[in-house]
């Protein structure tokens, strides 16, 4: 892991150059996107068929996956699977069932009244990736939150396999998907955004995916919605002399084993605390399956940061604005005011990242690269629409008309004033 020393000011600019960098790097792909989503608007499914034979190596018949999969994916799977995956839908409900809000009315003078409609997405596309690695935890956190907040009709797309992961089919089902089909990438997103023969279009897509997958959501948005263009997994681990470098070094190896692209961040104040962390890290690497990946991540986009002290440990790290954030302190609780921007807090010396990953309830489809400075983890909230609305009237227009009118003709917008005045006798 490359090692950052300095001044703050010194490391600060270091860490906005490589978040620059990093903004870059979906640039590459916005040609051979565009391509592929023209295409799947001219050709529908023969060219989602074409694409799957091209990229997956798969012939497919029928995009829809068959509800008699579904059923022998309940028979396949190991029951400890299953009982898991019942558990962990059970936290996500009670977490999510939280973020549900009410409408409003009131009335702040006679003759006006304003008010809060709150009305769920009618239909939503969640991408669920394939590829190197299956995430049934994906689809709970995607599905079940649009199901509290009332979404009529969810569609499911997931890469095409030879044998699906049973866990990723019973997770689709337990959590309330309506259809699911076999198509992925960004050719997969195109079709959710524009509708083909059989696969319907949305009015909202969410989940995570490739750069190809990402860059394809940022291209249809407008068109449809999206819940964020994610980057690359990231974790980042505040830690002082408290902390248990094994621990350290095991979870910022539960991000690096994602994808060659994942970033691992230490700070610390203590040279000592870094030192023990990497030979951790070149120890557990060697027992770890996905060793390659994992290796390759922590010696490109690994990094460890000596802070000066704990106030800059916190300032720096909210720089980073990673997209998980542990806190290895003692008393961890009693530093949570002092972070801004993160997309998910794990507080203590237990709580690993990879418990909000699966199973303690809040949403592991979070802000990467930055952007939790700005935007927020997945919720019930991204499922819903907030609809306004005013009465006003005869008299209450007549007393506000002055105001309106001063405004009106302030902006040079003569008709916005005539529309208040002509209620008013005037011509």
């Amino acid at each position: 892991m490359k090692r950052l020393s300095g001044t703050n000011a010194e490391i600060a600019e270091l860490l906005y150059q490589e978040q620059l960098a990093l903004a870059k790097q979906n640039d590459d792909a916005e040609a051979t996107v565009r391509q592929i989503i023209a295409a799947v608007k001219e050709g529908g499914d023969q060219a989602l068929r074409d694409y799957s034979a091209a990229f997956d190596q798969i012939a497919l018949q029928k995009l829809e996956v068959e509800e008699t999969l579904i059923e022998a994916a309940f028979a396949e799977i190991d029951p400890e699977v299953l009982t898991a995956l019942e558990h962990a839908k059970e936290n996500i409900v009670s977490y999510h069932q939280q973020q549900l809000e009410d409408g409003f009315e009131d009335q702040p003078e006679q003759g006006i009244l304003r008010g809060q409609l709150i009305r769920p997405i009618e239909r939503v596309g969640v991408y669920v990736p394939g590829g190197t690695a299956a995430y049934p935890s994906s689809v709970l956190m995607n599905v079940i939150p649009a199901k509290i907040a009332g979404v009529k009709e969810i569609i499911m797309i997931t890469p095409p396999q030879k044998h699906f992961a049973p866990a990723i089919l019973v997770a689709a089902k337990l959590s309330g998907v309506d259809k699911i089909y076999q198509v992925g990438g960004a050719q997969g997103i195109a079709a959710l955004a524009y509708g083909t023969e059989t696969i319907p279009r949305v009015d909202k897509i969410t989940g995570p995916g490739n750069i190809f997958v990402a860059t394809a959501k940022k291209q249809v948005y407008g068109l449809v919605g999206i819940d964020m263009i994610a980057g690359p997994s990231e974790i980042g681990i505040i830690a002082d002399s408290s902390a248990n470098p094994k621990y350290l070094a095991a979870d910022l190896l539960s991000q690096a084993e994602h994808d060659v692209r994942a970033r691992a961040i230490l700070v610390t104040t203590s040279e000592a605390l870094a030192d023990a962390v990497e030979m951790e890290i070149e120890e557990q690497l060697q027992k770890l399956p996905r060793q390659a990946i994992a290796r390759q991540a922590v010696e490109q986009n690994g990094r460890i940061i000596i802070a000066e002290n704990t106030e800059g440990m916190f300032e720096l790290m909210n720089q980073v604005a990673p997209e998980h954030l542990e806190l290895a302190m003692a008393d961890a609780y009693d530093y949570l005011e002092k972070i801004n921007n993160a997309g998910s807090v794990f507080l203590g010396h237990y709580t690993s990242e990879p418990i909000g990953d699966y199973y303690a309830g809040a949403n592991h489809v979070l802000p990467t690269t930055a952007t939790s400075r700005f935007s927020s983890a997945l919720g019930v909230h991204d499922f819903i629409k907030r609809i306004q609305y005013t009465q006003y009237s005869q008299e209450a227009v007549k007393a506000a008309e002055k105001d309106i009118t001063a405004l009106a003709y302030a902006e040079g917008l003569q008709g916005h004033a005539k529309a208040i005045e002509v209620r008013n006798d005037r011509s």
